[in-house]
């Protein structure tokens, strides 16, 4: 690709990946085998998409840039395993543009401004990934992985590794990028293969907590709890240590309170 032609737009978060070291380094931790079939969210100039094709089964890419999909297009015309959408992550369905039954790889350098609503639907919609390889901000990746009773440690944490094995495999100088960012980045990955801690009906009530508790994070659980709407809750039959904070509670903690308010709206309401 030649960044002499490409003209990154700021609306869209653009900073290319120009480092083929890097890139190599990407593909090579998707430990890729054959049979593998991988997302790729933003193709942008193609510096990964080149290596996928070379590698993958199949390869879907979507890219939001109308002007970055014809090159991409034009480039890889000839292969015969790549699928390109223009369209946004965001508003796209994964079940519409990954066909078959397999569970794919998804790997992406993620505009900093998206790096939360794409991994939130990733996460929320894990059943189509086996893992997720994505570059993001330095500060994101330490938030992913953060440990309880930490400043970094909040919703990111939780959700993160309540669904995945989360794990940051190495740092990215801001000066790879075109152009640079202000910050330095970060590649993690995010391995949906935990075992399920909640079923279909903790999983609204765990977002909630999660959410709700943390919105108000100076409070204590039991002011942070009576604040969620729609939770009417009789705080006094909950056997959990109600005067912590949010940031004390582990993954397992979260769960086991949502637990414990799933089985007391279940009574009301047969009641």
């Amino acid at each position: 690709m030649n960044y002499a032609q490409v003209h990154p737009k700021k609306s869209l978060g653009q900073n290319f990946l120009k480092d083929e070291n890097i890139a190599r380094k990407i593909i090579a931790s998707l430990n890729l085998k054959p049979g593998d079939c991988v997302l790729e969210i933003g193709s942008g100039t193609g510096i990964l998409t080149k290596y996928l094709v070379q590698s993958a089964t199949k390869v879907v890419g979507v890219e939001i840039d109308k002007n970055l999909v014809a090159q991409l297009l034009s480039q890889y015309s000839s292969a015969t395993n790549f699928l390109l959408y223009q369209n946004d992550i965001l508003k796209v369905s994964f079940k519409e543009i990954l066909p078959g039954e397999q569970r794919w790889k998804a790997v992406a350098n993620l505009p900093y401004h998206i790096t939360s609503p794409v991994l939130f639907k990733l996460i929320e919609q894990r059943h189509f990934f086996e893992s997720a390889t994505l570059m993001v901000q330095q500060e994101v990746a330490q938030r992913m992985v953060a440990k309880p009773s930490t400043k970094a440690y909040g919703i990111l944490s939780v959700f993160s590794q309540c669904y995945a094995e989360t794990q940051i495999l190495f740092d990215v100088s801001r000066h790879v990028f075109f152009p640079k960012p202000e910050v330095t980045s970060a590649v993690v990955r995010l391995e949906f293969n935990k075992p399920g801690l909640l079923n279909e009906y903790d999983e609204p009530v765990f977002r909630q907590v999660v959410r709700g508790t943390f919105n108000q994070r100076r409070k204590m659980l039991r002011n942070s709890l009576l604040a969620i709407p729609d939770l009417d809750l009789d705080l006094d039959k909950i056997n959990f240590d109600l005067k912590q904070r949010p940031e004390q509670l582990s993954v397992s903690d979260f769960v086991e309170l949502t637990k414990q308010i799933v089985r007391q709206i279940s009574n009301l309401s047969y009641n």
